[in-house]
This record gives structure tokens, sequence and C-alpha cells, in this order.
């Protein structure tokens, strides 16, 4: 895990990559409350220690922690 936070360059790439609205897929996260690997949802925002903030089509709404989890990209369905 990554305990060290994001430059301000960083935050802003990464609101760049994933704008409000945008669909992303689960690939990986270290927490129980986890939803399942797959799982897709829609990008709330990006805050500002760069963590990617989604609601979770299962009704989740666990934020994708910079330097600990990943999501990718997905097309809009």
């Amino acid at each position: 895990m990554n305990n060290k936070y994001p430059t301000h360059e960083t935050v802003e790439r990464l609101r760049k990559r994933y704008p409000i609205g945008c669909r992303v897929e689960l690939v990986c996260m270290d927490d129980p409350q986890a939803p399942p690997i797959g799982t897709r949802g829609t990008v709330t925002g990006v805050d500002d220690i760069g963590s990617v903030m989604v609601d979770w089509d299962n009704g989740g709404s666990l934020n994708v922690a910079f330097g600990a989890d990943e999501c990718r990209k997905v097309d809009k369905k």
C-alpha cells in the first residue's frame, strides 16, 4: 500500500482520466466491504487525495483508494 499522498498534478490527471459520469469497473480493492471484482459503477468525482469516488451499481459507494485499489474505465452501455 502506498501511504504517500499524490501531488496536485497527479490528482488533476486522475480527474481528467476519470471525469464525473464516466463508467468504471473494479479491478481490485483490499477492503472487506469491497464490492465484487468486476462490479461497475459511475464516477462522482476524484477527491483531493486521489481517491476515485464511485456510486457502484450494487448500491455501494466505497472509494477506489489511490495507491491501494484499482479500477478501469469502461464504455457506457
